[in-house]
């Protein structure tokens, strides 16, 4: 196979997602994804041969059609509680357990009423942050790899059969394993449905570099194996977007990324799940929400006094989780940072019939998005893995000319 140019692949990544497509480019796109071996997608379908990356065009977004015309949403802000892998199977159970128990309490039904719903309405949509079920660590590769799921797997089986008992959308983060990805940890976030089945696994977009003093994240992302990623994958699967009967749903677990949640926006994206472990959710919500006249749900984790090795209120400093429209108005929050759910009723059938999508100058813009070089250029782990955080960093540092 002739060697690819990728260069203009990266390109065509910023024409496509952040300024909606550059017809001169996709036909370059479509050979260069035509010539790809056919591949299993990460919902488990084949990858599109087209090429096409699936942005809104006039205004006009794709989607499918909705099966009620509000969706009641969830939003549980629960505990970080890490599996100590040196107690594995104990500890996954206890955290396994209390979550299928917040999502009980979020439908109403607690194991004290006999699983009947006595009190409030129905959810469609439940929302959880990046680690509810592992925790977060600073954990080695061979940790990673003890406790990561597989997906499909056990534990998405479990969390499928409450959707499917409740008959909801429950949308949760996870470290992961593929078996088309020996040794990656992926940093994944999946929404199943109501049949039980998985609806789609969004991988995290990229790492955010430098903010980790010499250490660095070593889960996989789709910038961390850009090319790989399309060749089996496609571009439109880069910023991934579910279109289901409730509405088109995007989650993602990058902060501090403005761009990639207007291009998610763009692509059709009605509501939004910012799910980072840790990370400013609540005050990243209310911003994206005006900007990008979408719907947020900015869930983060509770105050956690028996995360391992963290003190009680790791990332819980802005303002707790919250549910926001598309004006940028709080439509639920939590009071505190201890364990809590919030709901809030969308009006889903107005929205996608009056919703005007953000305009962006794009001939503007884009000169400045192809003229822009990062200092630091996908495809890290497209080699070697690095085994530790610190390795990681060594890597991040290397790349980017720091000694």
């Amino acid at each position: 196979m002739p060697k690819k140019d990728t260069k203009l692949d990266r390109r065509s990544l910023l024409t496509g997602a952040a300024a909606a497509g550059v017809a001169a480019l996709a036909g370059k796109a479509d050979a260069q994804t035509a010539a790809a071996p056919a591949a299993a997608s990460p919902t488990g379908l084949r990858a599109p041969r087209d090429g096409e990356i699936k942005a809104a065009r006039g205004g006009k977004y794709e989607s499918v059609p909705l099966k009620q015309d509000f969706v009641n949403v969830a939003a549980i802000q629960s505990r970080l509680l890490s599996v100590d892998t040196r107690d594995k199977a104990r500890t996954l159970k206890r955290n396994m357990d209390r979550v299928l128990r917040l999502i009980d309490l979020a439908q109403n039904s607690p194991e004290e009423w006999g699983g009947e719903r006595r009190w409030g309405s129905k959810v469609d949509l439940i929302c959880m942050h990046e680690f509810p079920i592992q925790g977060f660590q600073p954990w080695t590769r061979k940790e990673l790899n003890q406790i990561a799921f597989e997906l499909p797997g056990p534990e998405a089986a479990v969390i499928g059969e409450r959707a499917k008992r409740y008959g909801c959308y429950i949308a949760f983060g996870c470290y992961a394993k593929l078996k088309d990805w020996p040794d990656h940890i992926i940093n994944m976030s999946v929404i199943v449905g109501p049949d039980g089945g998985i609806v789609d696994l969004q991988w995290k977009a990229r790492n955010i570099l430098g903010l980790f003093g010499d250490q660095a994240l070593i889960g996989t992302t789709v910038y961390d194996v850009l090319d790989r990623y399309v060749e089996m994958y496609g571009w439109d699967r880069t910023m991934p977007v579910a279109r289901t009967d409730i509405g088109n749903i995007a989650m993602t677990a990058v902060g501090a990324e403005p761009t990639l949640y207007t291009c998610l926006g763009l692509k059709g994206a009605e509501i939004l799940i910012m799910s980072v472990t840790g990370g400013s959710n609540a005050e990243s919500a209310i911003a994206t929400a005006r900007a990008n006249r979408l719907y947020t749900v900015g869930v983060g984790n509770a105050v956690s006094p028996d995360n391992i090795g963290f003190p009680e209120a790791s990332g819980t400093e802005d303002g707790g989780t919250v549910i926001v429209d598309p004006r940028g108005t709080t439509l639920a929050k939590t009071d505190n940072h201890h364990e809590d759910i919030i709901t809030a009723r969308i009006p889903i059938a107005d929205f996608r019939k009056t919703r005007r999508v953000q305009e962006l100058p794009k001939a503007l813009l884009l000169p400045i998005l192809q003229a822009y070089e990062p200092v630091f250029q996908p495809n890290a782990f497209a080699g070697a893995l690095p085994a530790t955080y610190k390795e990681a960093g060594e890597l991040v540092r290397k790349r980017m000319g720091m000694k």
